[in-house]
């Protein structure tokens, strides 16, 4: 099993840019394949970015291809979301996901309680 605890959201002006971690603790955080989802209020959680265990693939939602950067450090135990030039449609509450499986949007089986990013316009 693996904990994961989000931080680093708070509130940005459009056009700005903020970096979210994910720390992961117990098992192996390598035998892990990564992912960040987000929800907006009234919304259903969708599918934002996701890595695999070496770093060495990435995939992106369209709405966030070319301005979120996804990766990790596995001997540090994290992984990273980098959001650059950020909209307002961005706001959400951000989860990150791992999972032993090879798959992009999931399912994933463990998640963090999700840290919150408002983009004021």
């Amino acid at each position: 099993q693996v904990q994961l605890v989000e931080s680093g959201g708070g509130l940005v002006q459009a056009g700005g840019s903020l970096r979210l971690s994910c720390a992961a603790s117990g098992r192996t955080f390598s035998s892990y394949r990564m992912g960040w989802f987000r929800q907006a209020p009234g919304k259903e959680r969708e599918f934002v970015t996701a890595i695999t265990k070496g770093g060495l693939r990435t995939w992106y939602a369209d709405s966030v291809k070319g301005r979120f950067t996804v990766s990790r450090d596995n001997a540090k135990n994290t992984a990273y979301l980098q959001m650059k030039s950020l909209k307002p449609e961005d706001t959400a509450n951000y989860y990150c996901a791992a999972t032993p499986k090879e798959v992009i949007t999931g399912p994933y089986d463990y998640w963090g309680q999700g840290t919150q990013v408002t983009v004021s316009s």
